[in-house]
């Protein structure tokens, strides 16, 4: 399977054009679906965005604190159930974490593979359709009724492994 999107930007990758599509594509959803993308929900992905690391919600916080008055974790939190809604973030159960969704061509209840690197803490997102399928008819097999699937796989990243 080759990928047509690699999982982990390039070390000296254009982040902020990267950041710019991402936010993009953001309000683009958003007016597809009729919802607001509000400053709030707006400064929230901006700040996943800063790096392609998993953010928790206190350093999301953190972040935003950086640009603007603090805002309340009850905000942040409900922005950043909006962005996972809407298939903008996705939450990384492992590390208690959000990360902002890399992959464009999915929607919020897509099955999603992610590689997290144990030593830069970068996070890459893959398709897992046909892995899901499998796992997905296992489970009805077992007269189980699946509602999302995320598999979070952690190694080292292909950057990494040249760096060592």
């Amino acid at each position: 399977m080759t990928l047509a999107k690699p999982a982990f930007p390039a070390p000296d990758h254009d982040h902020g054009r990267c950041t710019a599509d991402a936010l993009a594509h953001a309000e683009e959803v958003c007016e597809q679906r009729a919802q607001k993308f509000t400053p709030i929900r707006r400064q929230v992905l901006a700040a996943l965005l800063s790096s392609h690391r998993p953010l928790g919600a206190y350093e999301v916080i953190d972040e935003l604190a950086k640009s603007m008055p603090r805002p309340a974790p009850i905000t942040v939190y409900r922005a950043l159930d909006f962005l996972m809604a809407n298939g903008l973030v996705h939450r990384i159960e492992s590390r208690n974490a959000y990360l902002a969704c890399a992959a464009h061509d999915h929607d919020a209840t897509s099955a999603v593979a992610f590689l997290i690197c144990e030593r830069c803490g970068l996070v890459g997102e893959i398709p897992s359709a046909s892995f899901a399928q499998d796992l997905s008819s296992a489970a009805r097999a077992s007269g189980f009724a699946p509602k999302l699937s995320v598999v979070e796989i952690t190694g080292t990243c292909a950057h990494c492994q040249k760096t060592s």
